[in-house]
Order: C-alpha cells, then sequence, then structure tokens
C-alpha cells in the first residue's frame, strides 16, 4: 500500500473514531491535535446544542477510544497528525468519503485500525454478537496475527447466518493455543 493511501486509510479511520458533531467541525481525540478555528467556541456550549443521538454517539467513541490498546491509540494520534497536515480540502474530501459509508462499517472503524480495516469482512460473524460474547471476542481477536484473522474473515463470509451463532461459541471455547490450527482447518473445509 503507497503512503499515501495508508494515510488516506488512516484519515477515515480518524474520521471514525473521532466522528464530528457537524459536518464543518472536526472534532478531536485525546493527543490529537486539531486546527482550532478562529472563534472556536467552548466545549459547553456545543455539549448542550447536542441532540441526546449526538451525545451518545459521542460517548460511544470516547468508549472505543478508551478500550484501544496502546499500539492502537499511537496509530490513530499519528494518522491525526498527518490528518492535521493535509490542506483542508483534502481532509474534507475524507470527512465526506466516511460520511457515505454505511454506518455499519463506519462504526467498525471504532475497533481500530487492524480490526477496523478487516471489519467489513468479520461483519457476518460480528454483526450481531450477543453482549455476553462482545468482550471475549474483541480480546480474541486483538490477539489473533495478521493471517489468523484474514482466516476468520474468510469463515465468516462463508459460514450461513444459521451457523454464525455455533461457529463463535466454537471460537470462543478454542484455546489460544490451538486457534491459528483451528482457524487454518476450518479455512480448508
Amino acid at each position: 500500500m503507497r503512503r499515501t493511501d495508508r494515510l488516506r486509510a488512516f484519515g477515515v479511520l480518524l474520521l471514525a473514531l473521532a466522528g464530528a458533531a457537524s459536518a464543518t467541525t472536526p472534532n478531536g481525540l485525546p493527543g490529537v491535535p486539531q486546527p482550532a478555528p478562529a472563534s472556536a467556541p467552548s466545549v459547553q456550549p456545543a455539549w448542550a446544542s447536542m441532540t441526546p443521538q449526538q451525545k451518545r454517539d459521542l460517548r460511544a467513541r470516547y468508549a472505543a477510544w478508551q478500550a484501544l490498546p496502546d499500539a492502537e491509540k499511537l496509530r490513530v494520534r499519528r494518522a491525526g497528525a498527518a490528518l492535521v497536515a493535509m490542506p483542508a480540502a483534502e481532509r474534507q474530501a475524507l470527512q465526506a468519503r466516511f460520511a457515505g459509508m454505511d454506518q455499519m462499517h463506519r462504526e467498525g472503524w471504532l475497533l481500530g485500525p487492524r480490526l477496523g480495516a478487516a471489519y467489513a469482512r468479520l461483519q457476518p460473524l460480528l454483526g450481531y454478537l450477543p453482549a455476553a460474547q462482545r468482550e471475549p471476542m474483541l480480546s480474541l481477536l486483538e490477539q489473533l496475527d495478521a493471517d489468523s484473522l484474514e482466516q476468520l474473515s474468510l469463515i465468516s463470509q462463508r459460514t450461513p447466518p444459521q451457523d454464525r451463532a455455533a461457529l463463535r461459541e466454537a471460537l470462543l471455547a478454542v484455546a489460544p493455543a490451538q486457534r491459528a490450527a483451528w482457524l487454518r482447518e476450518k479455512v480448508g473445509h
């Protein structure tokens, strides 16, 4: 992947994680510098003017940020710095591109750069995850190497909807040391 393509992908990621209160006002993540308009309003009036849904969305993005591993936060901060350095027109184009994505895919980027990039392929398996499986599955996904994540993506796409719950349960039951072999075996079927 070319450097500019990576920057654009991380820019989209940053927009997913940070979100925007409006189409023209960038929001920042902790540790990510943002250009401030000359007459930047304080946070309190901005918060007070948000709808309950906007507040829920912002809280969800912040919770997702807090849940990211430190290495992923660092990648997002670096992407944020690159995004801020882009000309305003490029930033706006990225924001428009992100806004044009399906909401499901936008929310997938809340999982961070590594899992966000794979989310569209993992969505069949993870899209309707029961609450009790959410944390164990996210922990499992963070432990997978790139090859195993790709294999799980293939399995996710090949598994019929009626078999996905059983697949998730089986995957969660596999010991960490056995997961790579289990995934290779499943891809082979």
